[in-house]
């Protein structure tokens, strides 16, 4: 997206969607640019700080032996292949078979544990896995109840497991014996290639489906969010799991669509840092952090320590606030950019500081290609200021195909031509659309409508507050009263003078009605694999504990 003499207006009027009827994500991300050149594409830093660098060629040549590897082991085109890995050349390896050999990528978190696993693998019908030697013995527990998976590929054993009742084949070992000469699947546009599991915030988590499309789909808002992506991109580096679709969809392969080289580098706890650290000694040119590792490099001190490259840095998951966009500018030197979307239907929402300044509260307008309103109960779009269902319109190349094997969840997810993100919001007269809240987090409190996203930023200006979270809590008086979930910077102390301090501070600055009327303190927060508040279980944990420093009035 080349924004040089554009206005966001001048991009919208003139976009035009060119989506090929036959399209590989696979060829497109890797093979069209192995042309010899020995074109870097990915640098893996290990824990030890040990750097592995990565041609496309040898991207190409790695990705063709193991999808030969695939169908040899009986795998065939639609069949459905679970990757359970953290950031690897293995993962980036097994993605670009799965995808040149028709196959339906399965990405899977590396931390969870074997009930999640044992659903996303049995309800996707997985035939093949690729994952590690933790992994295996996860898996091991759960065989039987897979007999869908025929293929267990382990990247750090060096000969095949031979064990008759669950054997375990060696993944470089299958790859040296494997032939380099592989023709990819002509597939097309609409045709599946992914499945995503959602986080199952309500009932089982669901797969939502993607065709080859979906890459295509993304490119417009990761551009915008990105400052024009690629100008200026020299190195992308997120510390996002590459199994959640902000780290796979939003970076590692956008960015090798525009042929610019990924920073693989998955911390086992995200340390601030570190973070910092790294970026400084590989120049990451762009990033995205999730808002959870931006709190938490807020906390560091001095950050002027590190000589950062940044040209650009985005964020999405959860509304940012007007707090951490100024630390951003001060700390990284960019203006960071907010995005939103979600599994089903991501980046569809952004702001761009290249285009037009940030209005502090609103997540950004809509990208360039996508329609996104704000509907109500009946599907009819809200005028300006309305609160209402934030909506994408179909048919929209960045949507799922539909949920895996569930065509009841996928039906609800629509309202008439919209579909529903499930989350509640605002558009202004100027487009600005503001997140208010999850439709079950908006609070209701003595006739109030509130969201928790205002009171967090609110809560994150105080000095003493490292992290936060809103909820609404049962109370008989006001229907729900705002709850505040603290967890504090080091050196203070959560009692009750510093409770009063705190309310003070919303009170005065946000609005009287929205002040937290009881406060928590906390030594973490519930948080989701992507990092996103976990308020249904803050919600569930309501029952009053002992010795805990809270107060209510």
């Amino acid at each position: 997206m080349n924004l040089e003499g554009q206005t966001y207006d001048s991009l919208t009027a003139n976009f035009a969607w060119r989506i090929a009827p036959r399209y590989n994500i696979g060829v497109d991300v890797c093979d069209k640019w192995a042309d010899g050149s020995g074109r870097l594409a990915l640098i893996v830093e290990d824990a030890d700080g040990h750097a592995t660098r990565y041609t496309f060629d040898e991207l190409k040549t790695l990705s063709d032996r193991f999808a030969n590897t695939l169908q040899a082991s009986g795998a065939q085109r639609g069949d459905r292949v679970g990757i359970f890995l953290s950031q690897s050349i293995e993962t980036a390896i097994a993605h670009l078979a799965a995808y040149k050999a028709g196959m339906v990528a399965v990405p899977l978190f590396a931390l969870f544990g074997v009930d999640a696993i044992e659903h996303r693998l049995g309800d996707s019908g997985a035939v093949a896995l690729i994952t590690d030697h933790a992994g295996v013995q996860k898996v091991d527990e759960i065989r039987a109840a897979l007999p869908e998976l025929r293929n267990v590929f382990s990247v750090d054993i060096e000969q095949d497991r031979a064990d008759p009742s669950a054997p375990v084949r060696a993944f470089w070992q299958a790859l040296t014996h494997a032939s380099a000469d592989f023709t990819p699947v002509d597939t097309g546009a609409d045709d599946p290639a992914v499945i995503i599991y959602t986080s199952g915030t309500t009932g089982k988590p669901k797969g939502a489906l993607h065709g080859h499309r979906v890459l295509l789909g993304h490119l417009p808002g990761v551009e915008m969010s990105q400052q024009g992506f690629p100008a200026h991109a020299t190195l992308m580096w997120t510390p996002a799991d590459w199994a959640w679709i902000g780290g796979l969809f939003d970076v590692l392969l956008p960015s090798w669509h525009h042929g610019v080289a990924v920073l693989a580098r998955r911390f086992a706890k995200f340390d601030g840092e570190a973070a910092f650290d790294l970026m400084a000694r590989h120049a990451v040119s762009h990033t995205f952090l999730p808002p959870t590792a931006l709190k938490m490099m807020r906390g560091v001190a001095h950050p002027e320590r590190w000589h950062l490259a940044l040209r650009s840095v985005a964020s999405g998951g959860e509304s940012l606030g007007e707090e951490l966009i100024g630390w951003g500018r001060a700390a990284l030197g960019v203006t960071i950019n907010e995005f939103y979307g979600q599994t089903e239907c991501n980046v569809v929402v952004s702001s761009c500081a290249a285009l037009f300044e940030p209005r502090f509260g609103a997540i950004g307008r809509a990208v360039p290609g996508h329609h996104v309103a704000i509907v109500d109960a009946n599907g009819d779009e809200l005028p300006p200021g309305a609160i209402g269902d934030i909506a994408v319109a179909a048919p929209d190349p960045v949507m799922f195909l539909g949920y895996w094997r569930n065509e009841a969840a996928t039906h609800e997810k629509f309202r008439g031509r919209f579909l529903l993100t499930g989350d509640l919001g605002t558009r202004d007269a100027d487009g600005f659309i503001r997140f208010v809240g999850r439709g079950d987090d908006v609070i209701t409190s003595a006739g109030y409508r509130i969201g928790p996203a205002s009171i967090e930023d609110s809560l994150l200006r105080h000095p003493a507050v490292s992290m936060a979270a809103v909820i609404g809590a049962p109370d008989r008086e006001r229907t729900e009263i705002v709850m505040a979930f603290v967890v504090l910077k080091p050196g203070f102390v959560g009692d009750a003078a510093l409770v009063r301090e705190i309310q003070q501070h919303v009170k005065t600055r946000l609005a009287a009605h929205e002040y937290p009327r009881e406060i928590r303190f906390v030594d973490s927060l519930p948080l989701t694999a992507t990092g996103k508040v976990i308020r249904k279980a803050l919600r569930a944990g309501l029952a009053p504990q002992a010795g805990d420093p809270t107060a209510k009035t």
